[in-house]
């Protein structure tokens, strides 16, 4: 079964200002929240040349943590796989997509579930 209910975004490619990613972010948001098959974002943020994640990706994790109520679940990269809870309630709710990015641990992504 095929669903198309994610909306990606990369934030990361060209390189944004803090602010900039931001507005993104809201503005893809209540694109999502006022769509009607829409139900999450996946958020290519990188992860930095430092190997510890770069700024861009923590501003994707505070600009969630500040809207958290929007948002059923934040599903970091690295945990985005059949294992974790969010995400197969995620993909029982909104259906089995093809992702690449789904069981890869990749640093460089964040998965909203949007309420």
């Amino acid at each position: 079964m095929s669903s198309h209910y994610m909306q990606t975004i990369d934030v990361a490619h060209p390189r944004r200002q803090p602010k900039q990613v931001e507005e993104e972010l809201d503005a893809v948001l209540s694109k999502v929240r006022s769509h009607s098959a829409l139900r999450a974002v996946k958020v290519i943020h990188g992860y930095g040349s430092s190997g510890k994640g770069g700024a861009t990706k923590e501003t994707v994790k505070n600009w969630a943590y500040q809207r958290r109520r929007h948002l059923r679940a934040t599903i970091a990269g690295e945990s985005y796989d059949l294992f974790n809870d969010d995400t197969q309630e995620m993909r029982g709710e909104c259906g089995q997509m093809d992702d690449p990015d789904l069981g890869a641990a990749n640093p460089g992504v964040t998965v909203l579930w949007v309420r």
